[in-house]
């Protein structure tokens, strides 16, 4: 395993970042630890939950999993998604960071946080009161580092002014999706994050599960996939049919090339040299190990070239496609 900096901080993490996404729901307690004791044992030290994972199942699961081990790890976990139906049990706001903070330290048994990310943007709540708070927790010692997800890079600008101000360090890291059928990170965000010294940890490099190429163009998905179970998440950020017919190209190259779409998928990922760690979140333990295999192959300029033209730089594999957690706000109409 091989370690880098987080942006401008003296926090070394893990390139792999073990995701729980799954944890607590599609994956079972017993796999879950599992997963873990295995990616301990090579060399993972950075591990990616939230307190909406599951309604706090998976930050649960995680805190049981690395209790003999706590301070090994660099533990993530990310606020701001509904906890709840009342109006102050999400978003930005002082009291529900706050709350929402001590639940979670609750819930992974731990007296401190490494990296708390807000989950994505309230669009109608300030910035400044958000990272204002931030800054009581770090000064705390609840928080060590915090960080932002799903932002745009002119919030992630603003983000960094504002800590600027409030006297403490600029957010750690950003949390962007990227992956080859999702590039528009770097137009403006990864280069953002570069000038403002932002570690940059993306997720998704398989477009949850696309990129495997399991899935035909055309033909309805398996029913044990989690397009086939109609994942809302799913279906509503990476399930059109351009990404299928990139992902069928994509795996006849790797064969021809002699590697796997999942390889080359992640290798792709983390040949940029702005990405300091990419999350892989498995369900079974099968999937962790086949993210952790090593590659049957060096990534190469030749696989970069293919690459770029199944998908332009900075560019998604549809002009069709709009992820309703990510509008586009330039245009007030009406």
């Amino acid at each position: 395993m091989s370690y880098t900096y987080l942006g401008n901080t003296g926090l070394q993490v893990s390139k792999i970042c073990l995701g729980a996404m799954m944890f607590g729901g599609q994956t079972d307690v017993a796999t879950a630890r599992r997963i873990v004791a295995k990616a301990y044992d090579q060399g993972v030290n950075f591990i990616d939950t939230a307190d909406m994972y599951h309604a706090g199942e998976s930050e649960r699961v995680v805190g049981g999993a690395i209790a003999g081990h706590r301070d090994d790890w660099v533990v993530a976990t990310k606020v701001g998604n509904p906890m709840g139906s009342r109006p102050n049990e999400q978003g930005m706001s002082r009291k529900w960071i706050m709350r929402a903070v001590e639940d979670s330290l609750a819930r992974l048994g731990t007296d401190y946080i490494d990296l708390l990310y807000v989950h994505r943007a309230d669009f109608n709540a300030p910035l400044g009161e958000m990272v204002r708070a931030f800054a009581d927790l770090i000064r705390q010692g609840k928080v060590r580092y915090f960080g932002v997800s799903n932002f745009k890079a002119w919030r992630l600008a603003e983000t960094c002014r504002l800590a600027n101000e409030a006297g403490i360090d600029r957010p750690a890291a950003t949390q962007p999706l990227y992956n080859i059928v999702n590039r528009e990170a770097e137009v403006e965000h990864l280069p953002a994050a570069a000038h403002y010294g932002v570690g940059v940890v993306t997720y998704s490099p398989l477009a949850r599960g696309i990129l495997t190429g399991k899935y035909a163009p055309g033909e309805a998905p398996g029913a044990d996939t989690r397009a086939g179970r109609a994942d809302p998440r799913m279906l509503q950020a990476e399930w059109r049919e351009e990404s299928l017919v990139v992902a069928r190209e994509l795996a006849a190259y790797a064969e021809r090339t002699g590697t796997t779409s999942s390889a080359l998928a992640t290798q792709w990922v983390l040949a940029n040299k702005q990405v300091a760690s990419v999350i892989c979140g498995p369900r079974t333990e099968a999937q962790w190990d086949d993210y952790m295999h090593p590659a049957p192959r060096e990534y190469s300029a030749e696989d970069e070239a293919f690459i770029d033209q199944l998908v332009l730089p900075g560019k998604a594999s549809s002009l069709r496609h709009l992820d309703p957690h990510h509008p586009v706000e330039g245009r007030i109409a009406f």
